[in-house]
């Protein structure tokens, strides 16, 4: 998996791309990705510029609120030497009925970049169609890849690669849960989904992880303490993500034998770590004991939100 930051290749199939799912990715440009994060996450702790972006512009789309989405890609065009722009469905025509075909036409003639964090997978994909910029999905009911950018580096960070390791992700089925299948698939990582059966990942998914499968597993089972057998990453996420509130008790219910906590912990590697994509709700998806324990290492995945995606924004739009 070693790829050269300065392999001009993979630089010129990145340019101008659209990031929309991973599926849309190869192995090699994944890898070039986290390398050029470890980079830039090296070079900032030394307190070196790297301003690849001077004079660009990132409209930032939400129509669902975040906090490390936001900050992550507010501050990251800023370090990269560019300008993020704040733009919520209450402030654009988007909000009002605008079609996205002339959103995605007027604002390609003011940005370089449109980073959208909404409920649609295809409205993100009807943009980045008409967009004559780079579209990056910053999170869809369908998929979360940004995400998963962070974990693989977080994951690297930790145990040195990624082929040849296994993941087991505890919970519902959600956006996270696809985004990871796909990365772990891609990049020759085994994967375990354990979910109620009603709350699996849709088959669509599922068959979508596996086409890249290659010597690697994707499995999804009912079965929790099957699927953190030998794990050396435990992920876990909310039970009820945003717009599933009122499902709350329901969920509980539902995933009642399903949290993380030390029991579950004991069955993975000793030295597996664990992962949740924040926000965490402690004593419902994840014991306080384990996300605030040793092998806990949710705020450095969180923090290398910020560097994966500026590798992300300085690929696609340097």
């Amino acid at each position: 998996m070693t790829v050269s930051v300065t392999s001009v290749n993979v630089e010129k199939q990145l340019k101008g791309r659209d990031f929309l799912t991973l599926a849309d990715y190869s192995k090699e440009e994944i890898a070039y990705l986290l390398e050029l994060a470890a980079y830039l996450k090296t070079e900032r702790k030394k307190g070196e510029e790297v301003q690849p972006l001077k004079g660009k512009t990132l409209g930032m789309i939400f129509e669902k609120s975040s906090t490390r989405t936001r900050v992550s890609f507010e501050t990251g065009i800023y370090q990269l030497g560019g300008t993020g722009l704040f733009l919520s469905s209450k402030d654009i025509q988007l909000g009002r009925g605008e079609p996205i075909s002339d959103t995605a036409k007027v604002l390609s003639g003011y940005l370089d970049g449109i980073m959208i964090r909404t409920f649609s997978q295809a409205d993100v994909v009807e943009l980045a169609k008409n967009a004559s910029i780079p579209v990056i999905n910053g999170l869809t009911d369908d998929y979360h890849p940004c995400q998963v950018l962070a974990d693989m580096q977080t994951i690297i960070e930790c145990k040195g690669n990624l082929e040849g390791l296994k993941i087991a992700f505890v919970g519902d089925g959600n956006n996270m849960a696809n985004s990871l299948m796909i990365g772990a698939a891609i990049m020759g990582v085994d994967i375990s989904i354990a979910a109620p059966k009603e709350y699996q990942p849709k088959q669509t998914f599922v068959n979508q992880a596996k086409q890249f499968v290659t010597n690697n597993k994707v499995i999804v089972t009912d079965d929790p303490r099957e699927a953190v057998k030998g794990a050396d990453v435990i992920y876990t996420d909310v039970w009820a993500s945003m717009g599933q509130e009122s499902e709350q008790q329901k969920r509980e219910q539902a995933f009642a034998d399903f949290q993380v906590n030390d029991e579950l912990m004991k069955l993975a590697n000793a030295e597996a770590i664990f992962m949740h994509c924040l926000p965490a709700h402690r004593g419902e998806e994840v014991s306080a004991g384990v996300i605030d324990g040793g092998q806990s290492v949710v705020f450095q995945q969180a923090e290398n939100r910020l560097h994966a995606q500026k590798a992300l924004m300085a690929a696609l739009m340097g």
